[in-house]
Protein backbone atom coordinates (compact mmCIF):
# COMPACT_ATOMS: atom_id res chain seq x y z
CA UNK A 1 0.00 0.00 0.00
CA UNK A 2 2.99 2.53 0.46
CA UNK A 3 2.99 2.83 -3.31
CA UNK A 4 0.03 3.70 -3.58
CA UNK A 5 0.31 6.85 -1.30
CA UNK A 6 2.90 8.18 -3.07
CA UNK A 7 0.85 8.00 -6.35
CA UNK A 8 -1.70 10.06 -4.60
CA UNK A 9 1.46 12.43 -3.65
CA UNK A 10 2.70 13.04 -7.04
CA UNK A 11 -1.44 12.92 -8.73
CA UNK A 12 -1.93 16.47 -6.32
CA UNK A 13 1.54 18.10 -6.49
CA UNK A 14 1.31 17.42 -10.56
CA UNK A 15 -2.37 19.17 -9.91
CA UNK A 16 -0.77 22.32 -7.99
CA UNK A 17 1.86 22.74 -10.64
CA UNK A 18 -0.68 22.34 -13.78
CA UNK A 19 -3.01 24.85 -11.85
CA UNK A 20 0.18 27.47 -11.03
CA UNK A 21 1.22 27.19 -15.01
CA UNK A 22 -2.68 28.23 -16.09
CA UNK A 23 -2.56 31.41 -13.58
CA UNK A 24 0.80 32.77 -14.54
CA UNK A 25 -0.53 31.99 -18.32
CA UNK A 26 -3.81 34.29 -17.61
CA UNK A 27 -1.54 37.12 -14.98
CA UNK A 28 0.92 37.40 -18.52
CA UNK A 29 -2.14 37.78 -20.73
CA UNK A 30 -3.75 40.66 -19.07
CA UNK A 31 -0.69 42.64 -18.50
CA UNK A 32 -0.20 42.13 -22.20
CA UNK A 33 -3.84 43.74 -22.47
CA UNK A 34 -3.36 46.35 -20.01
CA UNK A 35 0.21 47.40 -21.29
CA UNK A 36 -0.92 47.31 -24.95
CA UNK A 37 -4.73 48.31 -25.05
CA UNK A 38 -3.97 49.63 -28.80
CA UNK A 39 -4.06 46.17 -30.32
CA UNK A 40 -7.74 46.01 -29.12
CA UNK A 41 -10.72 44.93 -30.71
CA UNK A 42 -9.65 42.52 -33.62
CA UNK A 43 -11.79 42.63 -36.82
CA UNK A 44 -13.27 39.45 -38.09
CA UNK A 45 -10.67 38.80 -39.88
CA UNK A 46 -8.02 38.84 -37.56
CA UNK A 47 -6.02 41.98 -37.93
CA UNK A 48 -5.56 44.28 -35.13
CA UNK A 49 -7.16 47.52 -35.18
CA UNK A 50 -4.87 50.68 -34.09
CA UNK A 51 -7.25 53.67 -32.98
CA UNK A 52 -6.14 56.77 -33.45
CA UNK A 53 -3.93 58.74 -31.08
CA UNK A 54 -5.79 61.48 -29.64
CA UNK A 55 -2.74 63.87 -27.76
CA UNK A 56 -3.18 66.01 -24.44
CA UNK A 57 -5.07 69.11 -25.06
CA UNK A 58 -2.60 71.95 -25.03
CA UNK A 59 -2.51 75.07 -22.55
CA UNK A 60 -3.93 77.95 -25.22
CA UNK A 61 -2.30 80.69 -25.47
CA UNK A 62 -3.53 84.05 -24.63
CA UNK A 63 -4.04 85.33 -28.08
CA UNK A 64 -6.14 81.85 -28.27
CA UNK A 65 -7.63 82.44 -25.05
CA UNK A 66 -9.36 85.69 -26.28
CA UNK A 67 -12.40 84.42 -27.35
CA UNK A 68 -13.43 85.96 -31.44
CA UNK A 69 -15.92 88.73 -32.37
CA UNK A 70 -18.88 87.47 -31.87
CA UNK A 71 -18.65 84.27 -29.65
CA UNK A 72 -20.55 83.97 -26.19
CA UNK A 73 -19.62 85.93 -23.72
CA UNK A 74 -17.66 83.39 -20.72
CA UNK A 75 -18.06 84.27 -17.16
CA UNK A 76 -15.03 86.16 -15.78
CA UNK A 77 -13.94 86.02 -12.50
CA UNK A 78 -15.36 88.38 -10.31
CA UNK A 79 -13.71 91.96 -10.02
CA UNK A 80 -11.91 93.40 -7.10
CA UNK A 81 -14.22 95.32 -5.37
CA UNK A 82 -13.49 98.82 -5.63
CA UNK A 83 -14.57 101.31 -2.53
CA UNK A 84 -15.59 103.79 -3.65
CA UNK A 85 -15.71 107.52 -1.17
CA UNK A 86 -18.34 110.02 -0.30
CA UNK A 87 -19.39 112.44 -1.53
CA UNK A 88 -17.21 116.02 -1.69
CA UNK A 89 -20.08 117.92 0.19
CA UNK A 90 -20.48 115.29 2.76
CA UNK A 91 -17.06 115.25 3.84
CA UNK A 92 -17.49 119.15 3.41
CA UNK A 93 -20.11 118.89 5.95
CA UNK A 94 -18.40 116.73 8.66
CA UNK A 95 -15.30 119.67 8.62
CA UNK A 96 -17.91 122.11 9.59
CA UNK A 97 -19.48 120.26 12.24
CA UNK A 98 -15.77 119.83 14.00
CA UNK A 99 -14.54 123.26 13.25
CA UNK A 100 -17.80 124.80 14.51
CA UNK A 101 -17.48 122.32 17.95
CA UNK A 102 -14.01 123.36 18.40
CA UNK A 103 -12.10 125.40 20.45
CA UNK A 104 -9.16 126.88 18.00
CA UNK A 105 -7.55 129.97 18.31
CA UNK A 106 -8.95 131.44 15.68
CA UNK A 107 -12.37 130.36 16.47
CA UNK A 108 -12.07 131.75 20.07
CA UNK A 109 -10.68 135.21 18.85
CA UNK A 110 -13.49 135.57 16.52
CA UNK A 111 -16.23 134.13 19.15
CA UNK A 112 -14.92 136.09 21.92
CA UNK A 113 -14.86 139.68 19.78
CA UNK A 114 -18.77 138.75 19.06
CA UNK A 115 -19.41 138.82 22.78
CA UNK A 116 -18.51 141.94 23.92
CA UNK A 117 -20.86 144.71 24.37
CA UNK A 118 -17.80 147.81 24.01
CA UNK A 119 -15.06 147.36 21.97
CA UNK A 120 -12.29 149.30 23.92
CA UNK A 121 -8.18 148.99 22.63
CA UNK A 122 -7.46 146.51 25.42
CA UNK A 123 -10.39 144.21 23.22
CA UNK A 124 -8.75 144.65 19.79
CA UNK A 125 -4.82 144.38 21.62
CA UNK A 126 -6.45 141.02 23.15
CA UNK A 127 -8.13 139.71 19.67
CA UNK A 128 -5.19 140.48 17.53
CA UNK A 129 -2.96 138.55 19.99
CA UNK A 130 -5.25 135.68 20.24
CA UNK A 131 -5.22 135.92 16.32
CA UNK A 132 -1.33 135.32 15.85
CA UNK A 133 -1.51 132.83 18.49
CA UNK A 134 -3.71 131.06 15.70
CA UNK A 135 -1.14 131.10 12.99
CA UNK A 136 -2.98 133.49 11.32
CA UNK A 137 0.49 135.56 10.47
CA UNK A 138 1.38 139.45 11.75
CA UNK A 139 0.63 140.67 8.48
CA UNK A 140 -3.01 138.75 8.08
CA UNK A 141 -3.92 140.16 11.51
CA UNK A 142 -3.31 143.36 11.12
CA UNK A 143 -5.42 143.51 7.96
CA UNK A 144 -8.08 141.65 9.60
CA UNK A 145 -8.00 143.37 12.77
CA UNK A 146 -7.75 147.07 10.96
CA UNK A 147 -10.78 146.12 8.43
CA UNK A 148 -12.68 145.08 11.20
CA UNK A 149 -12.13 147.98 13.62
CA UNK A 150 -13.19 150.43 10.94
CA UNK A 151 -16.28 148.68 9.72
CA UNK A 152 -17.09 148.07 13.51
CA UNK A 153 -16.75 152.12 13.95
CA UNK A 154 -19.18 152.91 11.43
CA UNK A 155 -21.67 149.84 11.84
CA UNK A 156 -21.25 148.88 15.32
CA UNK A 157 -21.54 146.34 17.16
CA UNK A 158 -24.93 146.04 18.21
CA UNK A 159 -26.36 143.71 16.23
CA UNK A 160 -24.66 140.61 16.59
CA UNK A 161 -26.11 139.31 13.33
CA UNK A 162 -24.93 142.06 11.29
CA UNK A 163 -21.23 141.65 13.26
CA UNK A 164 -21.02 138.15 12.36
CA UNK A 165 -22.28 138.94 8.58
CA UNK A 166 -19.11 141.41 8.77
CA UNK A 167 -16.92 139.05 10.38
CA UNK A 168 -17.55 136.14 7.79
CA UNK A 169 -16.93 138.89 4.96
CA UNK A 170 -13.67 140.14 5.90
CA UNK A 171 -12.70 136.06 7.23
CA UNK A 172 -13.56 135.13 3.84
CA UNK A 173 -12.08 138.05 1.78
CA UNK A 174 -8.55 136.34 3.87
CA UNK A 175 -8.95 133.48 2.89
CA UNK A 176 -9.78 134.52 -0.84
CA UNK A 177 -12.28 132.58 -2.22
CA UNK A 178 -11.30 133.64 -6.05
CA UNK A 179 -7.68 131.95 -5.97
CA UNK A 180 -8.20 128.81 -8.75
CA UNK A 181 -7.84 125.74 -6.01
CA UNK A 182 -8.80 122.94 -8.72
CA UNK A 183 -5.97 120.62 -9.75
CA UNK A 184 -4.51 120.22 -12.79
CA UNK A 185 -5.46 116.71 -13.79
CA UNK A 186 -5.68 117.00 -18.05
CA UNK A 187 -3.21 114.55 -20.12
CA UNK A 188 -1.57 116.05 -22.39
CA UNK A 189 -2.42 116.90 -26.38
CA UNK A 190 0.44 113.87 -27.00
CA UNK A 191 -1.27 111.05 -24.64
CA UNK A 192 0.63 111.41 -21.69
CA UNK A 193 -0.77 111.70 -18.76
CA UNK A 194 -0.73 114.37 -16.01
CA UNK A 195 1.87 113.83 -12.79
CA UNK A 196 0.93 114.94 -9.44
CA UNK A 197 4.64 114.84 -7.11
CA UNK A 198 3.68 114.47 -3.67
CA UNK A 199 6.51 115.78 -1.58
CA UNK A 200 6.38 117.43 2.44
CA UNK A 201 8.33 116.15 5.92
CA UNK A 202 7.84 112.72 7.27
CA UNK A 203 4.49 112.45 9.90
CA UNK A 204 2.08 115.29 7.54
CA UNK A 205 0.43 112.38 6.41
CA UNK A 206 1.80 112.23 2.77
CA UNK A 207 1.62 108.64 1.58
CA UNK A 208 -1.83 108.52 3.49
CA UNK A 209 -3.16 111.80 1.19
CA UNK A 210 -1.90 109.96 -2.26
CA UNK A 211 -3.53 107.10 -1.34
CA UNK A 212 -6.94 109.00 -0.28
CA UNK A 213 -6.57 111.56 -4.04
CA UNK A 214 -6.17 108.11 -5.69
CA UNK A 215 -9.51 106.62 -4.33
CA UNK A 216 -11.09 110.18 -5.27
CA UNK A 217 -9.54 110.44 -8.76
CA UNK A 218 -10.61 106.88 -9.51
CA UNK A 219 -14.89 107.32 -8.00
CA UNK A 220 -13.96 109.99 -10.69
CA UNK A 221 -13.85 107.72 -13.25
CA UNK A 222 -9.90 108.42 -14.05
CA UNK A 223 -7.43 106.05 -14.78
CA UNK A 224 -4.61 106.07 -12.07
CA UNK A 225 -1.31 104.74 -11.79
CA UNK A 226 0.83 105.12 -8.44
CA UNK A 227 4.58 105.55 -8.05
CA UNK A 228 6.07 104.25 -4.62
CA UNK A 229 9.41 106.89 -4.88
CA UNK A 230 9.91 107.35 -1.43
CA UNK A 231 12.29 104.34 -1.14
CA UNK A 232 13.93 105.10 1.99
CA UNK A 233 11.71 103.80 3.62
CA UNK A 234 10.07 99.96 3.32
CA UNK A 235 6.70 101.03 5.40
CA UNK A 236 5.71 103.59 3.02
CA UNK A 237 6.03 101.68 -0.07
CA UNK A 238 3.77 98.65 1.87
CA UNK A 239 1.77 101.10 2.54
CA UNK A 240 1.02 102.84 -1.18
CA UNK A 241 0.61 99.13 -2.94
CA UNK A 242 -1.87 98.86 -0.14
CA UNK A 243 -3.57 101.50 -0.84
CA UNK A 244 -3.44 100.93 -4.85
CA UNK A 245 -5.00 97.40 -4.01
CA UNK A 246 -8.00 98.67 -2.34
CA UNK A 247 -8.60 101.38 -4.77
CA UNK A 248 -8.01 99.18 -8.37
CA UNK A 249 -5.10 100.62 -9.21
CA UNK A 250 -1.40 99.79 -9.99
CA UNK A 251 1.99 100.57 -7.89
CA UNK A 252 5.20 100.75 -9.35
CA UNK A 253 7.82 100.09 -6.84
CA UNK A 254 11.41 99.94 -6.95
CA UNK A 255 14.26 97.87 -4.80
CA UNK A 256 14.83 99.59 -0.94
CA UNK A 257 16.73 102.01 -0.92
CA UNK A 258 17.05 102.09 -4.64
CA UNK A 259 17.05 105.47 -7.07
CA UNK A 260 13.90 107.44 -6.01
CA UNK A 261 14.12 109.19 -9.35
CA UNK A 262 14.58 106.26 -11.33
CA UNK A 263 11.31 104.70 -9.64
CA UNK A 264 9.41 108.02 -10.69
CA UNK A 265 10.34 107.95 -14.22
CA UNK A 266 9.37 103.94 -14.50
CA UNK A 267 6.37 104.94 -12.93
CA UNK A 268 5.53 108.08 -15.60
CA UNK A 269 6.71 105.74 -18.63
CA UNK A 270 4.30 102.60 -17.52
CA UNK A 271 1.73 105.43 -17.18
CA UNK A 272 2.44 106.50 -20.67
CA UNK A 273 2.12 102.99 -22.01
CA UNK A 274 -0.86 101.55 -20.54
CA UNK A 275 -2.80 105.28 -21.12
CA UNK A 276 -3.78 106.28 -18.00
CA UNK A 277 -4.95 109.60 -16.79
CA UNK A 278 -3.09 110.77 -14.46
CA UNK A 279 0.54 108.97 -12.46
CA UNK A 280 1.05 109.84 -8.68
CA UNK A 281 4.39 110.16 -7.07
CA UNK A 282 5.04 109.70 -3.59
CA UNK A 283 8.28 111.26 -2.67
CA UNK A 284 10.41 110.45 0.48
CA UNK A 285 9.97 112.47 3.76
CA UNK A 286 13.00 114.30 3.65
CA UNK A 287 13.79 116.44 6.42
CA UNK A 288 13.87 120.23 5.05
CA UNK A 289 17.03 120.92 6.86
CA UNK A 290 18.97 118.44 5.10
CA UNK A 291 20.26 120.43 1.65
CA UNK A 292 21.44 117.15 0.12
CA UNK A 293 17.50 115.68 0.53
CA UNK A 294 16.63 118.48 -1.12
CA UNK A 295 18.73 118.24 -4.16
CA UNK A 296 17.28 114.33 -4.20
CA UNK A 297 13.86 115.59 -4.14
CA UNK A 298 15.16 118.54 -7.11
CA UNK A 299 16.20 115.40 -9.24
CA UNK A 300 13.28 113.80 -9.14
CA UNK A 301 11.30 116.46 -10.57
CA UNK A 302 13.90 117.07 -12.71
CA UNK A 303 14.00 113.19 -14.18
CA UNK A 304 10.11 113.17 -14.70
CA UNK A 305 10.03 116.12 -16.69
CA UNK A 306 12.67 114.09 -19.40
CA UNK A 307 9.71 111.94 -19.64
CA UNK A 308 6.28 114.12 -18.93
CA UNK A 309 5.67 117.59 -17.47
CA UNK A 310 4.83 117.80 -13.67
CA UNK A 311 0.93 119.07 -13.83
CA UNK A 312 0.64 119.37 -10.05
CA UNK A 313 3.44 119.80 -7.26
CA UNK A 314 1.38 119.48 -3.90
CA UNK A 315 3.04 119.69 -0.47
CA UNK A 316 1.72 118.31 2.33
CA UNK A 317 1.47 120.06 5.56
CA UNK A 318 -0.06 119.28 8.72
CA UNK A 319 -1.69 121.57 10.02
CA UNK A 320 -0.72 121.68 13.97
CA UNK A 321 2.95 122.29 13.31
CA UNK A 322 2.24 126.54 12.82
CA UNK A 323 5.65 128.16 12.11
CA UNK A 324 7.38 125.02 11.49
CA UNK A 325 5.31 124.40 8.81
CA UNK A 326 5.53 127.62 7.21
CA UNK A 327 9.37 126.85 7.36
CA UNK A 328 8.95 123.94 5.59
CA UNK A 329 6.33 125.25 2.67
CA UNK A 330 9.13 127.99 1.91
CA UNK A 331 12.50 125.17 1.48
CA UNK A 332 9.92 123.02 -0.64
CA UNK A 333 8.56 125.84 -2.70
CA UNK A 334 12.20 127.08 -3.83
CA UNK A 335 12.99 123.67 -4.79
CA UNK A 336 10.68 121.86 -6.25
CA UNK A 337 8.05 124.75 -7.61
CA UNK A 338 5.14 124.14 -5.34
CA UNK A 339 1.37 124.36 -7.02
CA UNK A 340 -1.26 123.63 -4.46
CA UNK A 341 -0.77 122.66 -0.56
CA UNK A 342 -2.57 119.74 1.33
CA UNK A 343 -3.29 121.31 4.70
CA UNK A 344 -3.73 117.51 7.15
CA UNK A 345 -5.21 117.36 10.57
CA UNK A 346 -7.38 120.29 9.51
CA UNK A 347 -9.88 119.41 12.57
CA UNK A 348 -10.65 120.82 16.20
CA UNK A 349 -6.78 120.28 16.83
CA UNK A 350 -5.92 122.52 14.14
CA UNK A 351 -5.72 126.48 15.11
CA UNK A 352 -6.85 127.24 11.54
CA UNK A 353 -4.96 130.25 10.49
CA UNK A 354 -2.30 128.37 8.64
CA UNK A 355 -5.05 128.30 5.85
CA UNK A 356 -4.23 132.38 5.37
CA UNK A 357 -0.85 132.52 6.19
CA UNK A 358 0.40 129.62 3.78
CA UNK A 359 -1.00 131.07 1.37
CA UNK A 360 -0.10 134.24 1.60
CA UNK A 361 3.41 133.44 2.02
CA UNK A 362 4.03 130.96 -0.75
CA UNK A 363 1.05 132.63 -3.74
CA UNK A 364 0.03 129.46 -3.78
CA UNK A 365 -3.82 127.82 -2.49
CA UNK A 366 -4.93 125.63 -0.49
CA UNK A 367 -6.62 122.97 -3.18
CA UNK A 368 -6.87 119.82 -0.27
CA UNK A 369 -7.78 119.27 3.56
CA UNK A 370 -7.65 116.45 5.19
CA UNK A 371 -9.53 115.96 8.42
CA UNK A 372 -9.12 112.85 10.53
CA UNK A 373 -7.66 109.37 9.89
CA UNK A 374 -10.09 107.56 7.48
CA UNK A 375 -10.12 106.61 4.30
CA UNK A 376 -12.82 109.50 3.13
CA UNK A 377 -11.08 112.25 5.29
CA UNK A 378 -9.49 114.17 1.96
CA UNK A 379 -11.66 116.92 0.36
CA UNK A 380 -11.30 119.91 -2.09
CA UNK A 381 -10.86 123.06 0.08
CA UNK A 382 -14.10 125.48 0.25
CA UNK A 383 -13.28 129.09 1.62
CA UNK A 384 -17.34 129.51 2.57
CA UNK A 385 -17.36 126.20 4.16
CA UNK A 386 -13.94 126.72 6.25
CA UNK A 387 -15.37 130.31 7.05
CA UNK A 388 -18.87 129.00 8.03
CA UNK A 389 -17.06 126.02 9.99
CA UNK A 390 -15.03 128.86 12.00
CA UNK A 391 -17.62 130.78 12.54
CA UNK A 392 -20.03 128.11 13.45
CA UNK A 393 -22.51 128.56 10.98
Amino acid sequence: MEWFFWVIIAIVGLAILIAGIVVAVDRRRQLEHEERPELEPREPGGEVVVPPVTPEPAEPTYAEAVPPAGAPDVAAPPAAVIERPESATSRWARLRRRLAGSNNALARALADLLSVDRLDEETWDDFETTLITSDLGVGPTTELTGALRRRFAVDGVADPAEARRILHEELLALVDPHLDRSLNLTPSADGLPAVVLVVGVNGTGKTTTVGKLARVLVAEGRSVLLGAADTFRAAATEQLATWGERVGVHTVRGPEAGDPASVAFDAVAQGAAEGVDVVIVDTAGRLHTKTGLMDELGKVKRVIEKKAAVSEVLLVLDATTGQNGMTQARIFSEVVDVTGIVLTKLDGSAKGGIVIQVQRELGVPVKLVGLGEGPDDLAPFDPEGFVAGILGE
